[in-house]
């Protein structure tokens, strides 16, 4: 296939099938719309939000499902014995695997000129809220896993994140700046209820006056109101939370595990009433699915509370580009066709172009649609851009921690200090 070749349009109207899926390239170019990545099962599984386990682009094994009879034999036997048809038919429910992850270094830092924000943190890899257009799904494929079920179910926790946070700002090296937790996933999906390093996390840079700028769309937020609610009496807390669509029924598919719609403006409602500056970020905006829904969410969060706002069309790197074109087969084939049209224009023929001046917003007439639709509503609605609330936090108050360096480092000094006790 050809390099100009690369990303197909399908004709409108007409939701293309996918082929069988044949080894992944050898081409390991960051534009590629991975298409022979793509399986050809669309069965969508409840409470998951991606349709298969994907094979990642670094995996040098492939496997193809083969039924030798068997298979068709035990499912008979299955149906045959259940209560309801409905259900034999559905997939066995995944299991959520949770392994605890020893980190090495615990803040990310980019220099991105479209973000507000150089310093982040995340405290799990991989995420149990099953986003289907998560951003993030590629990097499991570092981990040997895939993008597709595996993120949402092979889930890692750092469980040093706390002690390594604290002593990232003893060095005296580290500059004081905003932490941004929970970008690549929430820091508050439901694992957090239990291991609670967000929580820890929040707590260091409370007690150390760091500040701390939130992402979510989770009503655990709401625990730790107490830590953000006095760091944002001191200018050092803001909190974002994402809202893709009003309609609950696209919402428990698009983000299965996450909290609802109207949940989410509940949440947006109660860090207002708690003094914490609060925005909403209607990401990711898609075309013919949650696009009709720009204004609405803005209306409705403003109503709640939020003071800002911001919008974030759709994106698909990697390994998220099938995913999602698999789940547009499995819950809206009568729109796919129209759906990736439209994205295309967006992207300049291409599922995605990582380019750092469009790659939030997109080009063509229909980005620049939605821009004046966004720009319109935020001026009738009095909200400002949600980046701005960056440059309000205050970093002056920061003070260093005072932390005894570990045995290794001890070791690697040449003091033998730390073995008499």
């Amino acid at each position: 296939m050809s390099k100009s070749s690369r990303f197909p349009r399908f004709p409108e109207g007409i939701a293309a099938p996918f082929p069988e899926q044949p080894q992944a390239p050898a081409d390991d170019d960051p534009t590629l719309t991975p298409e022979s990545y793509i399986h050809p099962s669309q069965v969508a599984r409840k409470g998951r939000g991606a349709v298969t386990n994907l094979r990642g682009r670094y995996e040098s094994v492939s496997r193809e499902a083969f039924d030798d009879g068997w298979q068709a034999m035990a499912q008979a036997r299955e149906r045959e014995g259940a209560d309801d048809m409905d259900d034999a038919d559905e997939p066995a429910p995944l299991k959520t695997i949770v392994t605890e992850e020893t980190a090495k270094s615990i803040i990310s830092r980019n220099s991105s000129p479209d973000l507000p924000f150089s310093l982040s943190l995340n405290p799990y890899r991989g995420c149990e809220h099953g986003c289907i257009y998560c951003f993030a799904r590629p990097s499991h494929s570092y981990l040997g896993l895939s993008p597709g079920l595996d993120f949402e179910s092979r889930l890692f926790a750092k469980t040093n994140a706390p002690e390594l946070l604290l002593r990232e700002l003893a060095r005296p090296s580290y500059v004081p700046d905003t932490i941004t937790v929970g970008i690549n996933t929430d820091a508050y999906q439901p694992i957090e209820r239990e291991l609670k390093l967000t929580r820890r996390v929040l707590q260091v840079l409370h007690d150390w006056g760091n500040p701390v700028a939130l992402i979510t769309k989770s009503s655990l937020i709401e625990r730790d109101i107490d830590l953000l609610a006095a760091m944002a009496a001191k200018r050092q807390a803001i909190a974002a939370v994402t809202i893709t669509t009003l309609d609950p029924a696209i919402a428990r598919t698009l983000e299965p595990r996450a909290a609802s719609p109207m949940r989410r403006l509940r949440v947006i409602r109660t860090l207002a009433e708690a003094g914490i500056p609060v925005s909403v970020s209607i990401a990711p905006v898609i075309p013919f699915i949650t696009e009709p829904d720009l204004e609405r969410v803005m209306e409705a969060a403003i109503e709640a509370g939020a003071g800002q706002a911001g919008y974030i069309v759709l994106r698909l790197p990697w390994e998220v580009s099938p995913l999602f074109r698999q789940w547009l087969q499995a819950h809206f084939p009568e729109r796919a066709a129209r759906v990736m049209n439209r994205i295309q224009d967006m992207r300049g023929g291409k599922d995605y172009d990582a380019n750092f001046a469009t790659r939030m917003r997109g080009v063509g007439a229909w980005a620049d649609l939605l821009q004046q639709r966004f720009e319109k509503a935020s001026r009738r609605l009095g909200l400002t851009h949600r980046n701005r609330a960056f440059a309000t936090l205050d970093a002056s108050q920061f003070r260093r921690p005072l932390v005894a360096p570990t045995a290794r480092q001890q070791a690697a000094t040449g003091s033998g200090q730390l073995d008499l006790f």
